[in-house]
């Protein structure tokens, strides 16, 4: 079995470890498929790095170490590969990466026997649109927001169902969320919690300037489209680790991406599981 291996870079403190994981793999048959950015940030000198955008292309499976944002980040690079993700916490939250490292072996060796279960994700596509006529497509896994800078006005926003109009949104800016992405920054801004399974796009603004404007959740086979109108050093942000401005006259169109990732759970834990766990979920 062909297994690829992405880790947080910045964790030089777990390059030992991570050495000790990779012989035992290798002592079990399996061929460690290492992100080249990870053989240089561990000193792994003895290990030949396989570029990141490969890894979905050979690998049989693939294992996360990190926190979500490593997980997020290696989700886009999936695409149309079918190529289950087990992710490995060495965060603090670890919402997407839940398995924890006194589990390690053991969920890594169901993995390899093919004894675990895979919840499928749904991406969203954004179609960045400028008013010089170029255009750029992004995925995301978790959200695409439209933001503000920390010391600039209100945005106001025109959204468009379709081609049918929502409203004009003034507020600190908004965010287009997965059902995966909806415990993220979604939730923070006041968004609902939809089970992840759930074929849906969330609309939160942020901090709207009318009470009314409340957050949505709608199909996911329509348009989503986002004029801006005005507002200053506004940025779209994807998944919060890529970001492009977005000036006046710019137009964002999101929809469900026809790509999806696989997930792989432990056998013993739900969604709820998770929400009570991670997120103190329905505790007094």
């Amino acid at each position: 079995m062909k297994l690829g291996l992405f880790a947080k870079t910045h964790r030089t403190d777990f390059a030992e470890e991570f050495r000790e994981i990779l012989q035992w793999l290798e002592s079990t048959g399996c061929t460690p498929l290492v992100a080249e950015d990870v053989v240089s940030s561990f000193g792994l000198s003895e290990i030949k790095g396989v570029a990141r955008e490969r890894i979905p292309l050979l690998a049989d499976a693939i294992i996360v170490f990190g926190g979500d944002g490593t997980m997020l980040s290696v989700a886009r690079l999936i695409g149309e590969q079918k190529c289950p993700i087990l992710g490995v916490n060495l965060g603090s939250l670890g919402f997407l990466t839940e398995v924890t490292l006194d589990r390690l072996y053991t969920d890594i060796k169901s993995l390899i026997e093919g004894d675990y279960e895979v919840e499928e994700r749904c991406l969203l596509q954004a179609e960045l649109r400028t008013v010089d006529g170029a255009s750029q497509l992004f995925h995301a896994l978790n959200d695409v927001v439209i933001n503000k800078a920390a010391l600039a006005r209100v945005v106001r926003v025109d959204a468009y169902f379709n081609e049918q109009f929502i409203a004009s949104f003034v507020a600190d800016g908004m965010i287009v969320s997965t059902p995966t992405g909806s415990t993220a920054y979604s939730l923070s801004a006041g968004g609902p919690i939809v089970y992840p399974s759930l074929e849906s796009i969330l609309i939160t603004p942020i901090c709207p300037h009318t009470l009314t404007n409340r957050p949505l959740i709608i199909p996911p086979d329509h348009r989503i489209r986002f004029i801006l109108r005005s507002g200053e050093d506004v940025m779209l942000t994807i998944d919060g680790q890529v970001g492009v401005d977005f000036t006046e006259g710019d137009e964002v169109i999101c929809t469900r991406s026809p790509y999806r990732i696989e997930l792989v759970r432990p056998n013993n834990r739900g969604f709820f599981d998770v929400l009570r766990e991670k997120l103190n979920w329905a505790k007094r």
